[in-house]
């Protein structure tokens, strides 16, 4: 059994401080050892945004998704969002639920950074069987590519995100899915919440990069990773498109913004190779008909790379390290 979006009627759970709300999909595992996937999203994201991907899993497979501290079914929390806390309540969510399974985390974008303060948090994260990284934020991404670039968002400014790159027409959710999605994310709720995320967004690369986790690879030993890396050039391409038609940006700031078009997939592809070095057993792929939001546009991807761990941790000899 599947949902088409998450029950109305989430399992409230008290980590403590406050509670948040943990949404259950498929039957009951059969034993304890058996794999579980958890849905972490991005920064400002709905955990709506991962309805596509729920309903497209194997039917005998259980996953979670989850709202973070704040957002629709949540309580708000007395800490700040910062990766670092969202990690701690994380960790806190899997041991007061319980989730006693192991743990495929499938993350999208901040994602990158909030499983690798998790990682931190519980020691090289002991409960997690394998990771899907959906073009996730490494902890050097600002380093090379800043999405939130002042030229961009100039460029940017008035423009509906969703329609100018292309979400809104290629998306493969179901339109109750959408239409949930879409609610969700238009709520004062939301957006008050969303606010205080973005507002720690920057600050949490230099944090995670002060760890210097990068010197204890592969993290995760041999525990499958899959990465997909996606196409930013066909986002901004778009945003870059409306904006212009709306008047937006001066000659320089849009020469700026082009370059940026030019060089981004490349660029992209580069950074989503670190993340190849957290397992000795990782794989790359390109999802070349998606921009950021792989999960709402080419959600086969992701669940490609769900059943592509599975396999490894059933068949741990079957393939070459990579």
């Amino acid at each position: 059994m599947s949902f088409s979006n998450p029950p109305s009627n989430p399992t409230l759970v008290n980590i403590g401080t406050h509670s948040l709300a943990l949404y259950t999909h498929g039957p009951e595992p059969s034993s304890s050892k058996d794999p579980v996937v958890l849905f972490v999203s991005g920064v400002a994201c709905s955990s709506l945004n991962w309805g596509a991907v729920v309903r497209l899993l194997p039917p005998s497979l259980r996953s979670y998704t989850y709202d973070r501290a704040g957002y629709t079914n949540s309580e708000l929390s007395p800490l700040a969002p910062t990766a670092e806390n969202i990690a701690l309540e994380l960790s806190r969510l899997i041991d007061q639920a319980p989730i006693p399974n192991p743990l495929i985390i499938v993350g999208h974008s901040w994602a990158g950074v909030l499983i690798n303060e998790f990682i931190a948090l519980t020691e090289n994260g002991p409960h997690i069987a394998g990771l899907v990284l959906v073009d996730a934020n490494h902890e050097t991404w600002l380093q090379v590519l800043d999405p939130n670039d002042a030229n961009l968002q100039a460029i940017s400014m008035g423009v509906d995100a969703y329609s100018a790159k292309g979400i809104e027409a290629e998306h493969k959710m179901t339109q109750e899915e959408w239409d949930a999605l879409v609610s969700d994310e238009a709520t004062e709720q939301f957006n008050l919440q969303a606010q205080k995320e973005e507002d720690e967004y920057a600050p949490s690369f230099e944090t995670l990069r002060k760890k210097e986790l990068g010197k204890r690879q592969p993290l995760l030993g041999d525990k499958p990773v899959y990465v997909i890396g996606a196409m930013r050039s066909r986002d901004w391409s778009g945003m870059y498109k409306a904006g212009v038609e709306k008047g937006n940006g001066t000659e320089e700031q849009r020469s700026h913004v082009r370059e940026m078009i030019r060089t981004a997939d490349k660029m992209t592809e580069s950074v989503m190779k670190e993340f190849l070095k957290l397992s000795t057993k990782a794989e790359l792929v390109l999802a070349y008909q998606s921009g950021h939001f792989v999960q709402l546009t080419q959600p086969d991807m992701v669940v490609d790379g769900v059943k592509w761990v599975l396999d490894e941790l059933q068949n741990p000899l079957s393939a070459q390290s990579k």
